[in-house]
């Protein structure tokens, strides 16, 4: 299991050698700081703890502050844990680059989706909607709240609510080009997330 830290800059397409489009996502991802690593002797699992991007002090608490300074390293806006990194082959304080991934390899990319406010059921759960016309006065509301008996609704109801803002993981993306000059990635397809956001990419879990 790989797995390195970045940035959701936005889309475009490259061309492959025979002409053909490919529409990709740019990813700055990395450089990388280790700023723990977790052992199963000690924590009950293995995994490795990254930071990516610097935050400046005065906005960092002492304890972000202290932790950094443990790896010798400055407090990071994005600190997140990628378990299945083996600890063994990683010291706290290492910088991790995009040169940990190559052309071609798989991956699965997690990040935050765009947030869209408050929409309907149709909308939000891909639901049918009612007839338009012939007397009905049923649209476009939520359907069915299930049996009269139980007097409430049951947890889980696909309901009206506030959509998007989610952790959702795209799974399956091949690298199309990793510059390692300026820290690059170029994944094929899209990510979830606005711009700018922060995303996690790590080695695929499902082979296809």
């Amino acid at each position: 299991m790989k797995g390195i830290l970045g940035k959701k800059l936005g889309m475009t397409q490259v061309f492959t050698a025979d002409g053909t489009v490919v529409p990709v996502t740019v990813i700055q991802a990395g450089p990388c700081v280790v700023l723990q690593k977790k052992e199963e002797t000690t924590d009950g699992y293995e995994a490795i703890q990254l930071g990516f991007e610097d935050k400046k002090e005065h906005r960092a608490n002492k304890p972000e502050i202290g932790h950094a300074k443990k790896a010798n390293t400055t407090p990071k806006k994005f600190v997140r844990e990628i378990r299945g990194m083996n600890p063994a082959e990683y010291e706290v304080g290492q910088e991790i680059k995009v040169d940990l991934f190559q052309e071609g390899e798989i991956v699965d990319v997690t990040g935050t989706s765009k947030g869209k406010g408050f929409a309907g059921a149709i909308k939000r759960h891909n639901q049918a909607r009612g007839p338009m016309s012939h007397g009905s006065r049923y649209h476009r509301g939520p359907g069915s709240l299930g049996p009269i008996a139980p007097n409430r609704v049951f947890k889980g109801q696909t309901l009206p609510g506030r959509m998007g803002g989610e952790r959702v993981t795209i799974q399956n993306l091949e690298i199309v080009k990793v510059d390692t000059d300026n820290n690059l990635l170029l994944v094929k397809g899209s990510i979830p997330g606005p711009r700018n956001s922060y995303v996690i990419v790590k080695s695929a879990v499902k082979s296809r």
